[in-house]
Protein backbone atom coordinates (compact mmCIF):
# COMPACT_ATOMS: atom_id res chain seq x y z
CA UNK A 1 0.00 0.00 0.00
CA UNK A 2 1.57 3.42 -0.94
CA UNK A 3 2.06 5.53 1.71
CA UNK A 4 -1.19 8.35 2.13
CA UNK A 5 -1.10 11.83 3.23
CA UNK A 6 -2.49 13.17 6.21
CA UNK A 7 -5.73 15.60 7.04
CA UNK A 8 -5.47 19.58 6.72
CA UNK A 9 -4.31 19.73 10.53
CA UNK A 10 -0.92 18.10 9.85
CA UNK A 11 -0.04 20.85 6.91
CA UNK A 12 -0.52 23.79 9.14
CA UNK A 13 2.98 24.59 9.50
CA UNK A 14 3.54 23.96 5.69
CA UNK A 15 0.00 26.26 4.95
CA UNK A 16 2.07 29.15 7.51
CA UNK A 17 5.23 28.89 5.66
CA UNK A 18 3.09 29.13 2.01
CA UNK A 19 1.19 32.15 3.31
CA UNK A 20 4.83 33.56 4.14
CA UNK A 21 6.13 32.53 0.46
CA UNK A 22 2.80 34.55 -1.13
CA UNK A 23 3.52 37.59 0.59
CA UNK A 24 7.14 37.81 -0.39
CA UNK A 25 5.61 37.45 -3.84
CA UNK A 26 3.14 40.18 -3.53
CA UNK A 27 5.41 43.01 -2.08
CA UNK A 28 7.65 41.59 -5.05
CA UNK A 29 4.49 42.38 -7.36
CA UNK A 30 4.23 46.12 -5.34
CA UNK A 31 8.02 46.71 -4.77
CA UNK A 32 8.58 46.92 -8.64
CA UNK A 33 6.55 48.69 -10.81
CA UNK A 34 6.62 45.87 -14.20
CA UNK A 35 8.00 42.74 -15.08
CA UNK A 36 11.65 42.89 -15.65
CA UNK A 37 12.71 42.38 -19.43
CA UNK A 38 16.21 41.36 -20.28
CA UNK A 39 18.06 42.45 -23.78
CA UNK A 40 17.76 40.70 -25.76
CA UNK A 41 16.07 37.18 -24.52
CA UNK A 42 13.18 38.49 -22.65
CA UNK A 43 12.58 39.97 -26.60
CA UNK A 44 13.09 37.38 -28.15
CA UNK A 45 10.68 34.99 -26.41
CA UNK A 46 8.13 37.76 -26.75
CA UNK A 47 8.71 38.32 -30.17
CA UNK A 48 8.36 34.23 -30.79
CA UNK A 49 5.59 34.39 -28.67
CA UNK A 50 3.61 36.69 -31.36
CA UNK A 51 4.85 35.17 -34.32
CA UNK A 52 4.81 31.43 -33.18
CA UNK A 53 8.24 30.49 -35.15
CA UNK A 54 11.30 28.76 -33.98
CA UNK A 55 14.03 30.94 -33.44
CA UNK A 56 17.57 30.00 -35.39
CA UNK A 57 19.93 30.13 -32.22
CA UNK A 58 19.86 29.85 -28.76
CA UNK A 59 16.35 29.62 -27.60
CA UNK A 60 13.44 26.68 -28.53
CA UNK A 61 9.62 27.88 -28.54
CA UNK A 62 8.64 25.62 -25.36
CA UNK A 63 8.77 29.04 -23.33
CA UNK A 64 7.55 31.28 -25.91
CA UNK A 65 4.39 29.26 -26.07
CA UNK A 66 4.10 30.06 -22.61
CA UNK A 67 3.74 33.75 -23.40
CA UNK A 68 1.32 33.19 -26.36
CA UNK A 69 -1.22 31.73 -24.04
CA UNK A 70 -1.47 34.97 -21.91
CA UNK A 71 -1.08 37.27 -25.18
CA UNK A 72 -4.54 37.83 -25.17
CA UNK A 73 -3.94 39.92 -21.53
CA UNK A 74 -1.02 42.39 -23.38
CA UNK A 75 0.68 42.35 -19.45
CA UNK A 76 3.79 41.56 -19.40
CA UNK A 77 2.74 42.24 -15.42
CA UNK A 78 0.30 38.99 -15.74
CA UNK A 79 3.05 36.90 -16.88
CA UNK A 80 4.72 37.64 -13.66
CA UNK A 81 2.03 37.07 -11.35
CA UNK A 82 1.08 33.81 -13.10
CA UNK A 83 4.98 32.73 -13.11
CA UNK A 84 5.15 33.63 -8.91
CA UNK A 85 2.21 31.43 -8.37
CA UNK A 86 4.32 28.63 -10.27
CA UNK A 87 6.58 29.66 -8.30
CA UNK A 88 4.68 28.73 -5.19
CA UNK A 89 3.21 25.82 -6.69
CA UNK A 90 6.65 23.85 -6.77
CA UNK A 91 6.99 24.39 -3.11
CA UNK A 92 3.70 22.44 -2.78
CA UNK A 93 4.98 20.01 -5.34
CA UNK A 94 8.12 19.35 -3.19
CA UNK A 95 6.38 19.63 -0.15
CA UNK A 96 3.78 16.66 -1.31
CA UNK A 97 6.28 14.80 -2.88
CA UNK A 98 8.45 14.18 0.48
CA UNK A 99 5.06 13.57 2.95
CA UNK A 100 4.07 11.31 0.65
CA UNK A 101 7.38 9.86 0.92
CA UNK A 102 7.36 9.79 4.86
CA UNK A 103 9.06 13.27 5.50
CA UNK A 104 7.27 14.88 8.56
CA UNK A 105 5.83 17.99 7.69
CA UNK A 106 9.09 20.00 9.37
CA UNK A 107 11.56 18.53 7.13
CA UNK A 108 9.45 18.53 4.16
CA UNK A 109 8.56 22.21 4.52
CA UNK A 110 12.21 22.96 5.29
CA UNK A 111 13.31 20.95 1.85
CA UNK A 112 10.46 23.30 0.03
CA UNK A 113 11.91 26.93 1.71
CA UNK A 114 14.92 27.72 -0.62
CA UNK A 115 12.57 27.63 -3.48
CA UNK A 116 9.84 29.52 -1.34
CA UNK A 117 12.32 31.96 -0.17
CA UNK A 118 15.34 32.20 -2.24
CA UNK A 119 15.23 36.23 -3.85
CA UNK A 120 17.19 34.38 -6.86
CA UNK A 121 13.87 32.65 -7.63
CA UNK A 122 11.67 34.68 -6.60
CA UNK A 123 13.23 37.75 -8.82
CA UNK A 124 13.39 35.21 -11.71
CA UNK A 125 9.83 35.01 -11.48
CA UNK A 126 9.20 38.25 -11.75
CA UNK A 127 11.73 37.94 -14.91
CA UNK A 128 10.30 37.14 -18.84
CA UNK A 129 12.81 34.35 -18.74
CA UNK A 130 12.40 30.74 -18.84
CA UNK A 131 14.15 29.35 -15.90
CA UNK A 132 10.48 29.52 -13.80
CA UNK A 133 9.11 27.43 -16.32
CA UNK A 134 11.81 25.00 -16.59
CA UNK A 135 12.14 24.48 -12.38
CA UNK A 136 8.13 23.95 -12.71
CA UNK A 137 8.45 21.43 -15.33
CA UNK A 138 10.98 19.37 -13.92
CA UNK A 139 9.65 19.35 -10.62
CA UNK A 140 6.30 18.28 -11.76
CA UNK A 141 8.06 15.12 -13.67
CA UNK A 142 9.68 14.24 -10.67
CA UNK A 143 6.25 14.78 -8.30
CA UNK A 144 4.71 11.95 -11.30
CA UNK A 145 7.49 9.50 -11.51
CA UNK A 146 8.17 9.41 -7.55
CA UNK A 147 4.17 9.40 -6.27
CA UNK A 148 4.00 6.06 -6.33
CA UNK A 149 5.99 2.95 -5.75
CA UNK A 150 4.59 1.04 -9.28
CA UNK A 151 5.25 3.88 -11.93
CA UNK A 152 2.30 2.86 -14.57
CA UNK A 153 2.13 3.39 -18.03
CA UNK A 154 0.20 6.62 -18.04
CA UNK A 155 2.20 8.30 -15.11
CA UNK A 156 5.24 7.26 -17.31
CA UNK A 157 3.81 8.78 -20.10
CA UNK A 158 3.04 12.12 -18.03
CA UNK A 159 6.31 12.55 -17.26
CA UNK A 160 7.71 11.90 -20.50
CA UNK A 161 5.37 14.91 -21.68
CA UNK A 162 6.45 16.94 -18.93
CA UNK A 163 10.43 16.42 -19.89
CA UNK A 164 9.64 17.03 -23.11
CA UNK A 165 8.24 20.03 -22.72
CA UNK A 166 11.21 21.04 -20.32
CA UNK A 167 13.81 20.70 -23.15
CA UNK A 168 11.39 22.59 -25.20
CA UNK A 169 12.23 25.36 -22.80
CA UNK A 170 15.66 24.39 -22.43
CA UNK A 171 17.79 22.13 -24.58
CA UNK A 172 19.97 21.84 -21.80
CA UNK A 173 17.64 19.41 -20.28
CA UNK A 174 16.85 16.89 -22.97
CA UNK A 175 19.19 14.52 -21.55
CA UNK A 176 16.94 14.17 -18.43
CA UNK A 177 14.38 12.30 -20.49
CA UNK A 178 17.16 9.11 -21.05
CA UNK A 179 18.20 9.73 -17.10
CA UNK A 180 14.33 9.21 -16.08
CA UNK A 181 14.35 6.35 -18.64
CA UNK A 182 17.24 4.52 -16.69
CA UNK A 183 15.35 5.20 -13.70
CA UNK A 184 12.76 3.08 -14.75
CA UNK A 185 14.69 0.22 -16.03
CA UNK A 186 16.40 -0.44 -12.73
CA UNK A 187 13.37 -0.68 -10.49
CA UNK A 188 13.07 -3.62 -8.46
CA UNK A 189 9.88 -4.16 -10.70
CA UNK A 190 8.21 -6.69 -12.99
CA UNK A 191 10.45 -6.64 -15.87
CA UNK A 192 7.19 -6.15 -18.36
CA UNK A 193 6.14 -3.25 -16.10
CA UNK A 194 9.37 -1.70 -16.31
CA UNK A 195 9.39 -2.03 -20.09
CA UNK A 196 6.10 -0.86 -20.28
CA UNK A 197 6.63 2.19 -18.58
CA UNK A 198 9.87 3.02 -19.92
CA UNK A 199 8.75 3.18 -23.81
CA UNK A 200 5.54 5.09 -22.49
CA UNK A 201 7.74 7.86 -20.96
CA UNK A 202 10.32 7.66 -24.13
CA UNK A 203 7.89 7.99 -26.55
CA UNK A 204 5.62 10.75 -24.81
CA UNK A 205 8.94 12.30 -24.34
CA UNK A 206 10.29 11.71 -28.07
CA UNK A 207 7.45 12.71 -30.29
CA UNK A 208 7.09 16.10 -29.26
CA UNK A 209 10.68 16.23 -29.36
CA UNK A 210 10.67 14.97 -32.55
CA UNK A 211 7.74 17.21 -34.09
CA UNK A 212 9.88 20.46 -33.06
CA UNK A 213 12.64 19.27 -34.98
CA UNK A 214 10.46 18.97 -38.05
CA UNK A 215 9.08 22.43 -37.50
CA UNK A 216 12.78 23.78 -36.69
CA UNK A 217 14.04 22.26 -40.19
CA UNK A 218 10.95 23.42 -42.10
CA UNK A 219 11.95 27.10 -40.98
CA UNK A 220 15.79 26.75 -40.74
CA UNK A 221 16.53 23.50 -42.97
CA UNK A 222 18.67 21.30 -40.07
CA UNK A 223 16.79 18.86 -38.16
CA UNK A 224 17.76 20.43 -34.46
CA UNK A 225 15.88 22.01 -31.82
CA UNK A 226 18.25 24.74 -31.89
CA UNK A 227 20.36 26.33 -33.74
CA UNK A 228 23.41 27.42 -31.24
CA UNK A 229 24.77 23.91 -30.06
CA UNK A 230 27.88 24.43 -31.66
CA UNK A 231 28.48 27.62 -31.27
CA UNK A 232 27.99 27.55 -27.44
CA UNK A 233 30.48 23.63 -27.18
CA UNK A 234 33.22 25.80 -29.39
CA UNK A 235 32.98 29.39 -26.55
CA UNK A 236 33.69 26.64 -23.81
CA UNK A 237 37.06 24.90 -25.85
CA UNK A 238 38.16 28.53 -26.36
CA UNK A 239 39.60 28.52 -22.85
CA UNK A 240 41.82 25.56 -23.35
CA UNK A 241 41.87 25.29 -27.07
CA UNK A 242 45.50 24.41 -28.58
CA UNK A 243 45.60 23.89 -32.11
CA UNK A 244 49.20 22.60 -32.18
CA UNK A 245 47.56 19.41 -30.12
CA UNK A 246 43.94 19.63 -31.86
CA UNK A 247 45.71 19.75 -35.82
CA UNK A 248 42.58 21.11 -36.84
CA UNK A 249 41.72 20.33 -40.59
CA UNK A 250 41.78 23.62 -42.69
CA UNK A 251 38.41 24.33 -42.98
CA UNK A 252 38.19 24.35 -39.36
CA UNK A 253 42.00 26.40 -38.35
CA UNK A 254 39.68 29.63 -38.61
CA UNK A 255 38.26 28.76 -35.14
CA UNK A 256 41.65 28.27 -33.68
CA UNK A 257 42.28 30.72 -30.42
CA UNK A 258 43.50 33.87 -32.55
CA UNK A 259 45.02 35.53 -29.36
CA UNK A 260 42.09 36.99 -27.90
CA UNK A 261 41.64 36.09 -24.10
CA UNK A 262 38.93 36.70 -22.41
CA UNK A 263 37.83 36.06 -18.59
CA UNK A 264 34.52 33.26 -19.18
CA UNK A 265 33.90 31.02 -22.23
CA UNK A 266 30.39 32.27 -22.78
CA UNK A 267 32.25 35.72 -23.89
CA UNK A 268 33.75 34.13 -26.60
CA UNK A 269 30.38 33.79 -28.35
CA UNK A 270 29.73 37.32 -28.79
CA UNK A 271 32.78 39.18 -28.39
CA UNK A 272 33.63 40.50 -31.39
CA UNK A 273 37.13 39.73 -31.52
CA UNK A 274 36.36 35.85 -31.28
CA UNK A 275 37.90 34.09 -34.18
CA UNK A 276 34.16 32.83 -34.62
CA UNK A 277 32.84 36.31 -35.11
CA UNK A 278 35.53 37.33 -37.79
CA UNK A 279 34.22 34.89 -40.28
CA UNK A 280 32.00 36.03 -42.92
CA UNK A 281 28.31 35.85 -41.59
CA UNK A 282 26.26 35.54 -38.53
CA UNK A 283 28.45 33.38 -36.13
CA UNK A 284 24.95 31.12 -36.11
CA UNK A 285 25.55 29.89 -39.83
CA UNK A 286 28.47 28.62 -38.80
CA UNK A 287 27.01 26.16 -36.01
CA UNK A 288 28.23 22.97 -38.14
CA UNK A 289 31.63 23.71 -38.34
CA UNK A 290 32.12 25.23 -35.05
CA UNK A 291 30.76 21.87 -33.66
CA UNK A 292 32.94 19.84 -35.68
CA UNK A 293 35.83 22.22 -34.03
CA UNK A 294 34.46 21.84 -30.32
CA UNK A 295 33.96 17.97 -30.52
CA UNK A 296 38.30 17.64 -31.94
CA UNK A 297 39.46 19.90 -29.56
CA UNK A 298 38.05 17.91 -26.50
CA UNK A 299 38.86 14.44 -28.37
CA UNK A 300 42.57 15.83 -28.18
CA UNK A 301 42.42 17.20 -24.95
CA UNK A 302 39.91 15.19 -23.02
CA UNK A 303 42.05 16.17 -19.28
CA UNK A 304 42.03 20.42 -20.05
CA UNK A 305 38.53 20.47 -20.77
CA UNK A 306 37.34 18.35 -17.71
CA UNK A 307 39.30 20.95 -15.59
CA UNK A 308 37.99 23.53 -17.01
CA UNK A 309 33.96 22.12 -16.60
CA UNK A 310 35.42 21.38 -12.80
CA UNK A 311 36.82 24.71 -11.82
CA UNK A 312 33.96 26.20 -13.39
CA UNK A 313 31.39 24.13 -11.37
CA UNK A 314 33.04 24.75 -8.68
CA UNK A 315 31.67 28.46 -8.58
CA UNK A 316 28.00 27.04 -7.83
CA UNK A 317 29.64 26.49 -4.08
CA UNK A 318 31.38 29.70 -2.75
CA UNK A 319 30.61 31.51 0.20
CA UNK A 320 29.57 34.73 -1.51
CA UNK A 321 29.03 34.94 -5.30
CA UNK A 322 31.73 35.19 -7.94
CA UNK A 323 31.60 37.47 -10.66
CA UNK A 324 31.57 35.41 -13.67
CA UNK A 325 32.04 36.95 -16.32
CA UNK A 326 33.80 39.50 -14.26
CA UNK A 327 31.72 42.81 -15.97
CA UNK A 328 28.39 40.81 -13.92
CA UNK A 329 27.81 41.79 -10.60
CA UNK A 330 25.83 38.83 -8.69
CA UNK A 331 23.78 39.82 -6.29
CA UNK A 332 22.59 38.00 -2.82
CA UNK A 333 19.28 40.34 -2.44
CA UNK A 334 16.29 42.40 -3.43
CA UNK A 335 17.72 45.59 -5.22
CA UNK A 336 16.27 49.31 -5.53
CA UNK A 337 16.60 51.46 -8.42
CA UNK A 338 15.69 51.92 -12.11
CA UNK A 339 16.39 49.18 -15.00
CA UNK A 340 15.56 51.07 -18.52
CA UNK A 341 15.36 49.58 -21.67
CA UNK A 342 17.95 49.97 -24.59
CA UNK A 343 16.99 52.80 -26.69
CA UNK A 344 17.20 52.51 -30.53
CA UNK A 345 16.42 48.71 -30.86
CA UNK A 346 13.54 48.37 -33.69
CA UNK A 347 13.21 44.55 -31.73
CA UNK A 348 11.85 46.29 -28.18
CA UNK A 349 9.36 48.79 -30.58
CA UNK A 350 8.21 45.83 -32.38
CA UNK A 351 7.37 43.95 -29.01
CA UNK A 352 5.96 46.71 -27.40
CA UNK A 353 3.52 46.90 -30.79
CA UNK A 354 2.35 43.76 -30.77
CA UNK A 355 2.67 41.95 -26.91
CA UNK A 356 2.09 44.66 -24.24
CA UNK A 357 1.82 48.50 -25.26
CA UNK A 358 2.73 49.11 -21.64
CA UNK A 359 6.50 47.55 -22.03
CA UNK A 360 8.78 49.83 -20.44
CA UNK A 361 11.89 49.47 -18.27
CA UNK A 362 11.34 48.48 -14.48
CA UNK A 363 12.22 50.52 -11.35
CA UNK A 364 11.58 50.19 -7.62
CA UNK A 365 8.65 51.47 -5.62
CA UNK A 366 8.68 53.00 -2.39
CA UNK A 367 8.37 51.77 0.33
CA UNK A 368 7.63 47.97 -0.97
CA UNK A 369 11.44 48.19 -2.38
CA UNK A 370 13.15 49.41 0.91
CA UNK A 371 11.29 46.44 2.73
CA UNK A 372 12.19 44.22 0.52
CA UNK A 373 16.04 45.26 0.20
CA UNK A 374 15.73 44.53 3.94
CA UNK A 375 15.02 41.08 3.51
CA UNK A 376 17.98 38.66 4.73
CA UNK A 377 18.55 35.86 3.10
CA UNK A 378 22.37 34.85 3.28
CA UNK A 379 24.00 33.25 -0.13
CA UNK A 380 25.10 30.30 1.29
CA UNK A 381 22.10 28.84 1.74
CA UNK A 382 22.11 28.20 -1.85
CA UNK A 383 26.08 28.50 -2.14
CA UNK A 384 27.58 26.32 0.11
CA UNK A 385 25.11 24.87 1.54
CA UNK A 386 24.08 23.60 -2.22
CA UNK A 387 27.04 21.44 -2.22
CA UNK A 388 25.96 20.12 1.71
CA UNK A 389 22.79 19.20 -0.04
CA UNK A 390 24.30 17.60 -3.03
CA UNK A 391 26.85 15.45 -0.84
CA UNK A 392 23.80 14.94 1.41
CA UNK A 393 22.30 13.09 -1.36
CA UNK A 394 25.26 11.71 -2.56
CA UNK A 395 25.37 10.00 0.35
CA UNK A 396 21.95 8.84 0.06
CA UNK A 397 22.42 7.48 -3.22
CA UNK A 398 24.97 4.93 -1.72
CA UNK A 399 23.34 3.71 1.43
CA UNK A 400 19.64 3.78 -0.01
CA UNK A 401 19.46 4.12 -3.24
CA UNK A 402 16.06 3.68 -4.54
CA UNK A 403 14.44 6.95 -2.89
CA UNK A 404 17.25 9.79 -3.40
CA UNK A 405 18.55 8.13 -7.05
CA UNK A 406 16.68 10.16 -9.48
CA UNK A 407 16.31 13.42 -7.96
CA UNK A 408 20.05 13.57 -6.85
CA UNK A 409 21.09 12.26 -10.80
CA UNK A 410 18.68 15.25 -11.74
CA UNK A 411 20.55 17.51 -9.63
CA UNK A 412 24.00 16.80 -10.47
CA UNK A 413 22.99 16.64 -14.34
CA UNK A 414 21.27 20.07 -13.96
CA UNK A 415 24.41 21.66 -12.34
CA UNK A 416 27.35 20.20 -14.95
CA UNK A 417 25.41 20.51 -18.09
CA UNK A 418 25.52 24.23 -18.37
CA UNK A 419 29.22 24.45 -17.74
CA UNK A 420 29.77 21.42 -19.74
CA UNK A 421 28.17 22.42 -22.51
CA UNK A 422 29.03 26.44 -22.58
CA UNK A 423 29.48 28.28 -19.22
CA UNK A 424 29.00 28.57 -15.44
CA UNK A 425 26.39 31.22 -15.12
CA UNK A 426 24.75 31.70 -10.90
CA UNK A 427 21.21 31.55 -13.04
CA UNK A 428 21.54 28.35 -14.37
CA UNK A 429 22.56 26.74 -10.91
CA UNK A 430 18.84 27.78 -9.78
CA UNK A 431 17.36 24.73 -11.22
CA UNK A 432 19.23 22.23 -9.49
CA UNK A 433 18.87 23.26 -6.03
CA UNK A 434 15.03 22.35 -5.59
CA UNK A 435 15.57 18.96 -6.74
CA UNK A 436 18.44 18.62 -4.97
CA UNK A 437 16.57 19.75 -1.65
CA UNK A 438 14.35 16.74 -2.70
CA UNK A 439 17.24 14.00 -2.68
CA UNK A 440 19.06 15.25 0.29
CA UNK A 441 15.53 15.14 2.11
CA UNK A 442 15.11 11.62 1.01
CA UNK A 443 18.87 10.56 1.74
CA UNK A 444 18.35 11.81 5.88
CA UNK A 445 14.76 10.46 5.94
CA UNK A 446 14.34 7.96 8.81
CA UNK A 447 12.53 4.46 7.79
CA UNK A 448 8.95 4.18 8.69
CA UNK A 449 8.74 2.73 11.98
CA UNK A 450 7.07 -0.50 10.99
CA UNK A 451 7.74 -2.16 8.03
CA UNK A 452 5.47 -2.57 5.55
CA UNK A 453 2.81 -0.89 7.22
CA UNK A 454 2.28 1.09 4.19
CA UNK A 455 2.05 4.68 6.73
CA UNK A 456 5.08 7.14 6.70
CA UNK A 457 6.12 8.76 9.99
CA UNK A 458 3.88 10.71 11.92
CA UNK A 459 1.25 8.31 10.92
CA UNK A 460 1.22 5.40 13.41
CA UNK A 461 -2.28 6.29 14.47
CA UNK A 462 -3.83 5.55 11.33
CA UNK A 463 -1.96 2.44 11.23
CA UNK A 464 -2.89 1.90 14.67
CA UNK A 465 -6.45 2.66 14.16
CA UNK A 466 -6.35 0.40 11.20
CA UNK A 467 -4.79 -2.47 12.80
CA UNK A 468 -7.74 -2.25 15.93
CA UNK A 469 -10.56 -1.87 13.49
CA UNK A 470 -9.08 -5.16 12.10
CA UNK A 471 -8.55 -6.41 14.65
CA UNK A 472 -12.16 -6.30 16.07
CA UNK A 473 -13.87 -7.46 12.76
CA UNK A 474 -11.68 -10.91 12.90
CA UNK A 475 -13.20 -11.47 16.65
Amino acid sequence: MAPTLAGPRDHGLFGCVLALAAALRVLVMLGYDTARLYWYDSFTYLNTAVHLRPQGAFHPAGYSWFLWALRPFRSVELVAGVQHAMGLAVGVMIYLLLRRRSLPAWGAALAAAPVLFDPAFVRLEHAVLSDTQVIFLLVAALLVLMWRGEVSTRAAAVAGALLALAGLTRTATVPLLGLAALYLLLRRTAWQARWRATLALVAAGALPLAAYAGWYAQHHGRFALSGSDGVALWARTMTFADCSVIKPPADQAALCPNGTVLDAASEYVWDPRASLNRLPGDRFTHNDLARAFALRAIAAQPLDYLREVVRDTSLAFTWEPVAHPKRMSPTTAFQRGSWPLPSGQPLVEQVRKEYDPDIRGMRSVEPFASILAAYPYPWFLHGTLFGVLLLAGGAGVVLRPRPALLPWSFAVFLLVAPVAALDFDHRYVLPAIPVACVAAALAVRRPAPRRGSGYPRGYDHVARTEASVNGSRAS
